[in-house]
């Protein structure tokens, strides 16, 4: 039984759509193992296409191609790539050599479709390039070679995955007679391992080299001559090389080596794709920064632990803007804001509550300083509660019997910025206007020793008495002396939100009773506002990506067109179509990961000149780039890389192997 068995082969390509033209009109042949078989004939007369099928590059033809025994008739694509891997060698007349590739790296291509270890695999590399005279050559690039030196590159990667079938298509075309020469006593000694050669040529010299003439005309064979024995088949063979489909890490790795070889032409396409993503990342910073910022200053005059009340005028759950409103209409209205010792009762009645403390808080007063002629006039006078932080008094204490806190900003309008310090022990007069029993104003007004000094800051001025003093005060004045919001302490963090939500949930007469507020609130309402500017800022910033997507789609789409004949090359050698895609993919993404990394140092860098130039002014770095933001850069860049590749590399795969090959 012969090896490989050719029965009736009809090959036609259509014309016009519908004229069809006939190539091969009945091929039989029968090739053995040892056997060296030129196939001989003018242009044009089914030599290559009869190639292309014994070498599973082409399954559209009628008939069937019986390897030792099995027919390949009904193989699927991926039989057929598996066929190509590990039965056949093709050796070209333009070398079609890989060109960023070394030349090892072009002979371990077909190695990494083995099973073989890494060291295996460059170990026999080795030995085949050392066997056709390259060793010393194996770190060279294709474009560093001459043409006898490409073409035996080409026959140590032809023979690297241990193929029956060598199949050479005019081998010699290209080459002067003295390198014609080498290659067919390289091609008769493959022949000799006892495997079969199949070369295709027009060279009668070529033709009469091997064991064995095979003439073709107008596509049907009209001469099968002998020209000597064909060589004895070895009877113990070596131990086979078990072939496999190319691993993903494989597929990646070679996408990284063109990457690399190619950096500088895809550095504008990363740079883009970099500024892009750093714009991005520079605003979600800044949002994280100025957030952190302003949390740090509420955080650092508030209690957290602390639940603002005050008293519910609509009888209807309060959200929170409905709070702050309530707040700031409390002066219009001051009656309806005052809170009965029942309903005080009520709060003291709740679980996990530490204190209550009753307050007063005022929306206008005035301080006058003995000694200083022009008053100050401020909007926030209120009691002294724990729902201040330890942190409040920047300089002194906090206010006792008789006494008062004043804000920095209004020690430096008494004093001026550098003897704002000597406020402290001074009297200053506090006046405000209050209402009596009968909801008619009254003035209140009396001396009161500063201190300590606040800094208010961002939060804005800060003044505040104790609350027996504030009582005491309004008694004097003849005022009602109900308090009109109240500070509950509850027991722990956690706590608090449970606490503030128990608040807002108590009823008299069934109207709801209280509003309550709490530091967190505050600071999810401050975080939601810089956030939504943030995603506003960033979302202008990622128009950028949307064209750094259409780079990264253009660029792979002209790498596809200068790399075809490199892609009919890796079918070839049995490479399959999710192999090819992988390729495309894999480069995309790394131009991704690069534009990521430089995205990073971008942000960092330019980040951090901000942080040192505005660290002055805030104490505070105002661009704060998280671990979320890293991870974050890298997921978007590689996604974008990786959907911007998914058309060019389905382009890429789905090309016919035959006519890639072609391309010139």
């Amino acid at each position: 039984m012969a090896y490989l068995e050719l029965k009736d082969i009809h090959k036609s390509y259509t014309l016009n759509k519908t004229e069809k033209f006939p190539v091969l009109k009945g091929i039989n042949l029968k090739f053995d193992k040892g056997e060296f078989v030129s196939i001989l004939g003018e242009s044009g007369g089914g030599k290559s296409t009869l190639m292309n099928i014994i070498g599973g590059l082409d399954h559209d033809y009628q008939g069937d191609v019986i390897l030792n025994g099995t027919s390949t008739r009904d193989f699927t694509e991926k039989q057929m790539d598996a066929y190509r891997r590990q039965t056949i060698g093709f050796i070209f007349q333009s070398f079609n050599l890989i060109s960023h590739l070394t030349v090892l790296d072009n002979v371990l291509i077909s190695l990494d479709m083995t099973t073989l270890t890494r060291a295996e695999k460059e170990k026999r590399a080795k030995d085949l390039l050392k066997q056709v005279g390259l060793e010393e050559h194996i770190k060279k690039h294709p474009n560093q070679l001459s043409g006898g030196q490409k073409q035996r590159v080409a026959i140590a990667r032809a023979l690297s995955s241990d193929p029956d079938i060598i199949i050479a298509d005019e081998p010699t075309g290209a080459l002067d007679s003295k390198n014609t020469d080498e290659i067919l006593e390289i091609m008769g000694g493959i022949a000799k391992t006892g495997k079969l050669v199949i070369a295709v040529t027009h060279s009668e010299e070529v033709s009469h080299f091997g064991t064995r003439i095979v003439h073709m005309s107008d596509g049907i064979i009209d001469k099968d001559q002998t020209n000597r024995e064909k060589y004895p088949v070895p009877s113990k063979q070596s131990h086979r090389l078990v072939s496999k489909k190319l691993g993903m890490l494989a597929a990646y790795k070679n996408a990284y080596k063109h990457t690399m070889y190619y950096f500088w032409r895809n550095f504008l396409i990363m740079l883009g794709t970099g500024i892009g993503i750093f714009a991005v990342l520079l605003f979600s910073g800044l949002g994280n920064g100025i957030t952190a910022f302003i949390n740090s200053q509420i955080n650092s005059l508030v209690n957290p632990r602390s639940v603002t009340v005050m008293k519910n005028t609509s009888g209807k759950k309060m959200s929170q803007a409905q709070f702050e409103k309530t707040v700031q209409q409390a002066s219009s209205n001051p009656s309806s804001m005052l809170i009965k010792q029942s309903e005080l009762d009520k709060l003291k009645s709740l679980k996990n509550v530490n204190t209550v403390e009753p307050g007063y808080q005022f929306s206008q007063y005035t301080l006058t300083m003995t000694g200083v002629k022009s008053p100050v006039t401020g909007t926030g006078l209120q009691t002294w509660t724990k729902a201040y932080s330890s942190n409040t008094v920047k300089v002194g204490k906090k206010p006792g019997e008789n006494q008062i806190v004043i804000d920095k900003s209004q020690a430096q309008t008494f004093l001026g910025t550098k003897k704002y310090k000597q406020a402290i022990g001074k009297t200053v007069s506090l006046t405000f206007t209050w209402i009596n029993k009968d909801q008619q104003p009254v003035t209140v007004k009396k001396d009161l020793k500063v201190v300590g000094i606040a800094n208010g800051g961002q939060s804005g001025a800060i003044a505040g008495t104790n609350y027996s003093t504030m009582k005491n005060m309004l008694t004097d004045a003849g005022a009602t002396t109900d308090p009109n919001f109240v500070s509950v302490n509850a027991n722990s963090i956690d706590a608090t939100k449970t606490v503030a939500k128990k608040i807002n949930n108590i009823k008299t007469d069934g109207k709801y009773t209280f509003g309550a507020i709490t530091v967190g609130d505050v600071l999810n309402t401050v975080s939601s506002y810089v956030k939504l500017a943030t995603n506003v800022l960033s979302a202008i910033a990622a128009i950028s990506l949307v064209v750094s997507a259409l780079m990264i789609i253009v660029s792979m789409y002209m790498s596809v067109s200068e790399r075809t004949k490199e892609i009919g090359v890796l079918r070839a050698l049995g490479e399959g179509k999710k192999d090819i895609s992988r390729l495309f993919t894999g480069e995309s993404v790394l131009i991704g990961l690069f534009s990521a990394v430089l995205a990073l140092a971008l942000a960092f860098g330019i980040g951090g000149i901000v942080n040192k130039l505005l660290y002055g002014l805030a104490k505070a770095n105002m661009v704060v780039i998280t671990p979320g933001n890293v991870v974050f850069a890298f997921v978007i860049a590689i996604v974008i890389s990786f959907l911007a590749a998914l058309l060019p590399a389905r382009r890429a795969a789905k090309l016919d192997p035959i006519e890639s090959l072609a391309t010139e």
